[in-house]
């Protein structure tokens, strides 16, 4: 049985939840794992889905440039996927993108068509500014990433 989704921004005791989510899907290859020096570092950026009490799913807002944000680490538990929780994680992250005043914000994922619904659309990876390529170093897919890019206009 869950709960309904309650979105906050993440605090210092969701790190170890953060980590599990995240390296969970990291072990298939699905995003890139994170220490615990990333996340406390990174912490101010991610937002937390709780059901029952409990973190069930997160999301982080990186600031790229002074009008593009990028979405990272968008991770809900397989036990609660499809019931909505990464969609009120990411409604809660473009509201926030909106109110800092970015213009559009982009994700790499191996999941676009969740990121359409939404308003994203497809774009060549080369489109990206070539400062986000630092994090794919650590890639164990680099220099051959197959995860597909996605970009939404913002205010529309």
């Amino acid at each position: 049985m869950t709960s309904r989704p309650v979105v906050r921004k993440a605090t210092l005791k969701d790190a170890p939840a953060i980590r599990r989510l995240v390296n969970t899907f990291a072990q298939d290859g699905k995003m890139l794992p994170l220490s615990y020096n990333q996340i406390y570092e990174r912490l101010r950026d991610f937002w937390i889905v709780e059901s029952c009490g409990r973190p069930v799913g997160c999301v982080a807002l990186k600031i790229i440039w002074k009008d593009l944000g990028e979405i990272r680490s968008l991770a809900v538990n397989q036990r609660f996927q499809k019931q909505g929780f990464a969609r009120v994680l990411l409604k809660e992250l473009l509201e926030e993108a909106t109110s800092l005043g970015l213009k559009k914000v982009f994700a790499l994922t191996y999941l676009p068509e969740f990121f359409e619904k939404f308003g994203f659309q497809r774009i060549p990876k080369t489109k990206l500014p070539h400062k986000i390529w630092l994090d794919c170093i650590n890639c164990p897919r680099f220099p051959r990433c197959d995860e597909v890019a996605v970009l939404k206009q913002l205010g529309q």
